[in-house]
């Protein structure tokens, strides 16, 4: 009897968790700064919180820089959307910091800023782990550059990170690298690389894409599948556009 019990709750607890998504927003925010020339941080938030991500990884923040009116874009950020941020910084910039961050709806249970090595500015990988009902979630934000061999050694120093491709984890962001190439598929080796879906592929530039450079990557257990991973609609607020994937556990 207590075996059969142990069974149905374990079966329960299976059935309850089957379904739930997770839902990533990627967005290269142009440090605020939109394609109206605009810095409108209420706009940017709106639309994160239209789009209900668990995690917005966001690259191209500021942190009070004088040329984004001296404010924590980040802490800002997180503040309207009701989510937690973590900022990861790249460079000291006009009086502030230059860097990227993730805002999280779910709870951080540890957030980390890894050093990657530096392209024509240096470079780094904001890193939460996440509390989901499956367990400890690791994402990374990701912001190569900028030639193909400084984004290669920071595609491999990111990896080597994060485990040697033995540990969960996600990888989202600008990668400044097309699916060609050598980044790319390094990458697709150690995680998975799903195809985007609808007819448009690129996320750069906003209005009139061309370039296929921003990207989320998985290693999970096989019952997470993608549900939904389409560049979204939006021209106007930053230069790029940005990219949902909404991940289901079957």
């Amino acid at each position: 009897m207590i075996r059969l019990l142990l069974l149905l709750t374990t079966l329960g607890a299976s059935a309850l968790r089957a379904g739930e998504t997770l839902r990533l927003l990627s967005y290269n925010l142009h440090h605020g700064e939109g394609m109206d020339g605009k810095i409108d941080l209420p706009r940017i938030a709106d639309y994160i919180k239209k789009q209900t991500p668990d995690i917005a990884a966001l690259q191209e923040i500021d942190k009070c820089c004088t040329r984004s009116g001296g404010v924590d874009q980040a802490a800002e950020l997180a503040k309207q959307t009701g989510m937690t941020a973590h900022f990861a910084k790249f460079m000291d910039y006009q009086g502030g910091e230059y860097g990227m961050a993730i805002l999280s709806r779910l709870p951080v249970l540890e957030s980390r800023t890894i050093p990657l090595p530096p392209g024509s500015e240096p470079r780094s990988a904001a890193v939460v782990t996440v509390k989901t009902p499956a367990g400890p979630l690791t994402v990374a934000s990701v912001h190569f550059y900028e030639t193909e061999d400084q984004r290669m050694a920071q595609a491999i120093a990111l990896g080597e990170a994060l485990g040697g491709g033995k540990k969960d984890a996600i990888l989202i962001g600008d990668f400044n690298s097309e699916p060609g190439g050598n980044v790319m598929p390094w990458l697709a080796a150690r995680f998975h690389l799903p195809e985007k879906q609808g007819a448009m592929q690129f996320t750069w530039p906003s209005d009139k894409p061309r370039e296929n450079i921003d990207h989320v990557l998985f290693r999970l257990p096989s019952e997470w599948k993608v549900k939904d991973y389409r560049v979204l609609e939006e021209q106007v607020i930053s230069d790029h556009r940005p990219l949902l994937c909404v991940l289901q556990r079957e």
